[in-house]
């Protein structure tokens, strides 16, 4: 398949004080062009790092990124590669800088130099894609922390990347927000091809990927389908990871005696995995 990003033998390191931190050891990926791709691990696994790689706002220590076939260290194509690969960051109150939204919307194609008309047809349909179209007159300091979320997801839209890195990006939600977020995400994938990395630590958050990556240390130590990586779940707890309730309930059946499939994720899924293992057991 056709990749978007390919990450090549990354390393990055920072200072702290006086000291040298890996926080990326040696990692290589690749993403696949439309795909949805969720990132797991918690605090300090170096996953929020490889996020603001991803298009550029970081340069490896060691290793190449490529965006598009474009190696995010060189510097005559910065701007290009911000294009492609649109950026998210845990407070929407930090990339929202106008006072109506319609405006804040157009801030970034305006930064591009498209042309006024384009601009009002990619703004309109920018809130359309994130379901706020609504509120394009309004002023986003008015808005619930969901919405100014999707505000901020429109602005990115609105330059036309072919990619989104969300960095937490319902991090400092509610839970109504948090799923606002998701369904606008798995939306903006499905319609408009756009390719998804989102980095979270919610598990529920990753149910619908079409790939999940753990990182731990600096490395990626799983990367599999969603029911594959959650079916693993003293693996996750080692790593200071929870799992879906449901992946945790069939857990324990099958480690009491009960033969079930520790690959169903839904509730839908475990509820009917449960049924047929209880008749099984007639």
């Amino acid at each position: 398949m056709d990749s978007i990003i390919s990450v090549k033998n990354v390393t990055y390191e920072y200072k702290d004080e006086d000291n040298a931190v890996t926080a990326v050891k040696d990692l290589s990926l690749n993403i696949e062009r439309g795909s949805f791709t969720v990132i797991l691990g918690h605090n300090g696994s170096g996953k929020s790092t490889l996020a603001k790689m991803l298009n550029g706002l970081n340069k490896p220590t060691s290793g190449d990124i490529f965006v598009d076939g474009i190696n995010t260290k060189d510097e005559q194509n910065e701007i290009e590669v911000k294009r492609k690969v649109g950026m998210v960051f845990q407070n929407p109150d930090n990339q929202i800088i106008a006072s109506i939204v319609e405006e804040d919307v157009a801030f970034g194609p305006e930064n591009l130099g498209v042309p006024p008309k384009e601009i009002k047809e990619r703004v309109d349909d920018a809130l359309k894609a994130v379901d706020m179209l609504e509120y394009k007159d309004s002023t986003p300091h008015r808005l619930s922390g969901g919405q100014k979320q999707r505000i901020a997801i429109a602005g990115i839209i609105a330059m036309s990347p072919q990619c989104l890195v969300l960095d937490e990006p319902t991090a400092m939600l509610d839970p109504k927000g948090r799923a606002e977020i998701i369904e606008t995400l798995i939306r903006l994938n499905k319609e408009k091809g756009i390719t998804v990395v989102l980095i979270t630590h919610y598990m529920e958050e990753a149910q619908n990927a079409d790939r999940v990556l753990v990182m731990n240390d600096g490395e990626i130590i799983a990367d599999d389908k969603p029911k594959v990586i959650f079916s693993d779940v003293e693996r996750l707890k080692k790593v200071g990871l929870d799992v879906p309730q449901t992946a945790e309930l069939l857990y324990n059946l099958k480690k009491n005696g009960f033969n079930v499939d520790t690959h169903a994720l839904s509730i839908k899924e475990a509820a009917d995995e449960i049924i047929r293992a209880l008749h099984s057991e007639e």
